[in-house]
Parts: C-alpha cells; sequence; structure tokens
C-alpha cells in the first residue's frame, strides 16, 4: 500500500527533490506539502499549505522534515499528537530541541539524520568496525563539497567521526570546499607501513532523497524508538 506522506519543507532543494521522486513507482504519494510561504495551493496535483495551516494537514502516514530548526518544535509536536513516524534531515538544532527529540521517540518511530544516502549508513558501520578491530591506529576523516557549503567540517564527517569514536579512534578532520562537488568522505586508518581508506562519493542529490523516501517506506509501523538510517536498511 501507498504511504501518504507529509513533508515538511517543500520549497528546499530536499522538499522540492522529494515531491519531484515521490511517485507511482516509488511507492508514496504526498498528501500535503508545508512551506512557510505558499502561493498556489494546488501543484503537479499536490495540495499545498503554510507552516501556520500545519495542524490541519490531512491524515498522513509518515512525516519528512527537511526545514530549518524554527520550525521544527512544530512538525515533531503534530508527529506526536497524531502518533505518526518522523523522518527528519533538519540541521542546526538546539540542545533543547535534541532533548525534545529524545523524548518524543518513547512515544513514536523517529529518525534524525545529517545524511540519508544509503552508502553513508553502511560506511558509518564500516568505519565503527574497523576502529575496533584496529587499536592504536591513526584515523582520519577528510570531506569534500562544493565551494557554497559554509561549514566545516561536514554534519557527515562529523558522524563519521562519532562512528570512529564509538570504536575507540580519535578522528581528525579535514575539509575541502571546491567546484561543485557534491559530497566526498574518506575514512582513513594507517599505521606504519599499511592504511585502510574507506570512501564514499555522491554524484546526484538525489540519492539524499531517494534514502529518505526508503527510510520512511520502511519505518512505517515500527515501535516508538530512535532509528539508525542503517537500522532500515
Amino acid at each position: 500500500m501507498s504511504v501518504r506522506l507529509l513533508i515538511h519543507g517543500a520549497n528546499g532543494r530536499m522538499g522540492q527533490a522529494l515531491q519531484r521522486l515521490c511517485d507511482d513507482q516509488s511507492g508514496c504519494s504526498v498528501v500535503a506539502a508545508v512551506s512557510r510561504k505558499v502561493g498556489p495551493r494546488v501543484i503537479d496535483g499536490i495540495p499545498q499549505f503554510a507552516a501556520s495551516e500545519l495542524a490541519g494537514v490531512p491524515e498522513f502516514d509518515v512525516a519528512i522534515d527537511f526545514s530549518l530548526p524554527e520550525g521544527f518544535d512544530a512538525i515533531l509536536g503534530l508527529c506526536v499528537s497524531r502518533g505518526k513516524p518522523l523522518v527528519s534531515g533538519t540541521t542546526g538544532l538546539s540542545q533543547a530541541q535534541l532533548a525534545a527529540l529524545e523524548a518524543a521517540s518513547a512515544k513514536i518511530a523517529l529518525v534524525w539524520a545529517s545524511n540519508f544516502s544509503l552508502g553513508v549508513a553502511v560506511l558509518h558501520d564500516l568505519v565503527e568496525r574497523a576502529a575496533r578491530a584496529l587499536p592504536g591506529w591513526d584515523c582520519d576523516i577528510v570531506e569534500a563539497h562544493h565551494t557554497r557549503k559554509l561549514d566545516a567540517p561536514s554534519g557527515t564527517a562529523l558522524t563519521l567521526g562519532a562512528a570512529a569514536g564509538e570504536g575507540g579512534a580519535t578522528p581528525h578532520y579535514a575539509s575541502i570546499r571546491a567546484g561543485d562537488i557534491v559530497g566526498e568522505h574518506l575514512v582513513q586508518f594507517a599505521t606504519a607501513g599499511e592504511r585502510i581508506e574507506l570512501v564514499h562519493r555522491a554524484t546526484n542529490r538525489d540519492i539524499f532523497a531517494r534514502g529518505a523516501l526508503h527510510v520512511a517506506g520502511t519505518i512505517r509501523g515500527r515501535a516508538p524508538g530512535r532509528y539508525r538510517v542503517a537500522d532500515l536498511l
């Protein structure tokens, strides 16, 4: 059965990609697209709602949120009140918002991640496994993105570093900003005489939207709790 989606942050790059990719073949349908401001009420058959109208959106199965921290509390509250799963890639959340997210996981199933690439989800587990198996090896993470990306290291690099830390390693970071690179992450483990390199390269931003749609399709019906993307592969 098709998953009915609410897209929160519909006018952003990810929100637009989600609406474009969510068709009959992807096993989902968008029943509400929510943005801070609304022009036409229906675009390509998808009902549009302003953020101020969030409480009145129609019934949905899963909410996908790629918005701004200012709007996160509202979408989290809506999902909790309706008992619906939340898939969020909104970054820059405050400590209070992260605490609210953790508390909400006792009531609904949710995923909050900085990167929804399925390949990166696998890379996280590989990094933790390598760090655990190679105590004492040097660990370095090099990430590269387009020149418009301001934060460094990237959120994905930091989560990969956290995975390395779970395995006992102490990662060091380097960042590159050049051209139109979508996203590249290299995690290197090195010791005298040998080294291992684990690399993920994104060549199309659609992979992040496709990953979020996959997660939305698999989290429906799950018990309340905090899930990783890797848990839903």
